[in-house]
């Protein structure tokens, strides 16, 4: 197979151009390509032989362009995906970048800890809710990226690849470009991401670990997850985990510094459950500081100083920051890495513990 193209583009994915940019994001059509077939297409689902000229391009937005009637075959419409080809057709694609989501930009404040032309990392402060859901459609991260870069709308989530809970601070990653997205969302599957967090949970643990419990929905508290060990026994009478009420969630950890009622950890999540650190913590009854859903009961510790006691009090949210954050960078190749300190509330907590020994 062969492609030809009157831009001469290098990449198999036609890049969005500043004047496009610039025009009405709604239903935005790109320039067509052409794409020479040869006999090693005969036979060969339309769908299938445009995946190989679109690696970064997933197969059921590929079908929606052959639905739309964006794909001819030698200068014909075709808008089945399943077409059979019988080789040395041209194809003609015209690539449309469609908005994802019908959300508003707003002026939110966030940080942003890095940026090149691929990706920006965001230092999430608390409070922020990084994802409109119903009951929350604004002043969100996604809002406030949308904002400061229009040209997010035509990607996923506004180019946002994982996310942090409402009051968990710290590193997250977002794309700016389709090749970006394509590229992060596969490392985060393949577990590439390198994710560490600080988190202060209560009481003193005695050693680091790993926590292997899988991860579900609350069977009656919808709001929350919940370890399900939930197996069944498969046809060769082995035990499996029945995958259609939890997942595998595995998470690292290490001790930090140990305190008088309480352990500053180090904790790197090798896969990403919703609550995941909050849910496996809160499970082996080491719940953290300050996290209100998966508290079992009010653990106010005694016999420490009334200064400790007021930063405690006040001390509104889940104890847990994620500090670091590496990946792969998806134009260079090289493994890089983020850090950033913990926020001043998290910070003061610990400061003062380390008084109280």
């Amino acid at each position: 197979m062969t492609k030809s193209s009157e831009n001469n583009q290098d990449s198999d994915f036609i890049q969005m151009t500043d004047d496009l940019n610039n025009q009405s994001q709604e239903n935005e059509l790109l320039e067509e390509e052409a794409f020479e077939l040869d006999e090693n297409n005969f036979g060969e689902r339309l769908d299938l032989a445009l995946v190989k000229f679109y690696p970064n391009i997933s197969r059921s937005r590929i079908q929606s362009w052959i639905k739309a009637g964006q794909v001819k075959i030698d200068g014909e419409v075709e808008v089945k995906p399943k077409f059979k080809l019988s080789g040395n057709e041209t194809l003609s694609v015209t690539p449309k970048n469609e908005p994802k989501g019908e959300w508003t930009a707003e002026d939110v404040e966030f940080t942003v800890h890095y940026e090149d032309d691929d990706l920006i990392i965001v230092n999430k402060r608390a409070g922020l809710v990084v994802h409109p859901a119903p009951g929350h459609r604004q002043d969100t991260l996604v809002n406030g990226l949308l904002y400061r870069y229009p040209e997010l709308r035509t990607l996923p989530r506004a180019g946002i690849v994982h996310r942090l809970d409402k009051d968990t601070t710290g590193l997250l990653v977002v794309a700016k470009t389709p090749e970006a997205h394509f590229n992060l969302v596969e490392q985060l599957q393949n577990r590439a991401f390198k994710r560490e967090y600080i988190a202060l949970v209560h009481h003193t643990l005695v050693a680091g670990d790993t926590i292997d419990l899988p991860i579900g929905r609350h069977p009656q508290q919808r709001k929350k997850m919940a370890v399900i060990e939930d197996e069944r026994v498969d046809e060769f009478g082995d035990s499996i985990l029945n995958s259609s009420r939890s997942k595998e969630a595995i998470t690292h950890f290490r001790i930090s510094e140990k305190f008088r009622h309480f352990t500053l950890l180090r904790v790197q999540l090798e896969t990403g459950r919703t609550h995941q650190i909050r849910v496996h913590f809160s499970h082996i009854h080491h719940p953290l500081v300050g996290d209100t859903l998966y508290l079992p009961r009010n653990l106010r510790p005694r016999n420490m100083s009334k200064e400790f006691e007021a930063l405690f009090d006040n001390f509104r949210r889940q104890a847990l920051h994620a500090e670091t954050l590496g990946l792969i960078h998806p134009s260079t190749g090289e493994f890089v890495s983020w850090q950033t300190d913990v926020p001043e509330d998290m910070k003061c907590l610990i400061d003062q513990l380390k008084t109280e020994q």
